[in-house]
Order: C-alpha cells, then structure tokens, then sequence
C-alpha cells in the first residue's frame, strides 16, 4: 500500500521533514521513497507542496499520514477537517479507565460542575430534604463515655494509701 508522509532529515534538535510518497511497509527512516512531494519546516512552520503531484497520489489511491493531512488542508490541497494528531497522555488514559470501569459496575458518573450565574441559582426552587430521626441502641460503652464526659476534668480523686503500699 502506498502512503504519503513526513520523512526526517536535518540535524540533531533541528528537524526538517520530506513530504515522500514511499510504501508504507518501508521505515521512515530508509530514505527509500517513490516521489518526493514537498517539505516541512516545524521551526519556521514553512512548509511548501507540489499540489498537482499530491492530488494525483491521492487519486491513486495513496493514504496520508495524519499530520501530512492536516498540512494539505491549510495549503488548500484537500478540503475537510484536521485530524486529531496530539497523543494521549497516561493520566487521560487513567481517567478514561476509571469512568469506563465506574459506569460497567453501574456506579452513576458525575460530569464536570458547570459555572451557573447567581440568577440562575436564584431562580432554582429550593429543595428540603427530609431529617430521618433515629433512636439509637444504647450500649454500655456509650454510657460509660457519657458518665467520662459528665466527670469535672478538675477533680481528681485521689486514693488513700493502703496498708500494703506503706
């Protein structure tokens, strides 16, 4: 299968990309490509493509990297939306493995609070929720803790010596 994508020269921290026509089962790094159709300079974002080869590979029947699609639609070689290219990063991954973990054990997912105005809080009706009363089990544990409690911390009782002590 044919593709068309960025192909790296230039030096160490100094990218240059070819824009090549190359079969996809080819390194990127081989320098084996059909057709050279352009370049890309993401330092000075200068970026220059032999439109009438582009279209003709893409009438072919070539696919197109991501990041190469998105560059023909702002040179104005192919008309549609740009390609999501950025990665994603781990804590996304994690995030998104929670959620999806939370709603397969049927536990409701919460989104994100939305900003509301005071008028719109305003506007809210108020809802009461009712207080459940509950009459407790007394054990003894609770009683001594009450009795501990109800003790004056400043007293303190002092014992009298016993016969044995002395």
């Amino acid at each position: 299968m044919i593709r068309i994508r960025l192909f790296r020269t230039g030096r160490k921290k100094q990218p240059f990309y070819k824009i090549v026509v190359t079969d996809k089962n080819n390194p990127p790094r081989s320098g084996r490509f059909i057709e050279d159709l352009g370049y890309y300079d993401p330092l000075t974002k200068q970026c220059d493509i032999k439109e009438d080869k582009a279209k003709h590979w893409i009438g072919e029947g070539a696919s197109v990297s991501d990041t190469v699609y998105n560059l023909f639609i702002k040179k104005g070689v192919v008309v549609g939306k740009k390609r999501p290219v950025h990665a994603i990063s781990k804590k996304e991954i994690v995030e998104e493995a929670s959620t999806d973990k939370k709603s397969a054990e049927g536990i409701p997912v919460t989104e994100e609070p939305t900003k509301e105005t005071s008028e719109e809080v305003d506007k809210k009706p108020v809802e009461e929720t009712p207080i459940k009363e509950e009459n407790p089990v007394k054990t003894s544990e609770d009683e001594d803790a009450q009795e501990i409690q109800k003790a004056p911390k400043n007293d303190i009782v002092k014992e009298e010596p016993t016969k044995e002590d002395k």
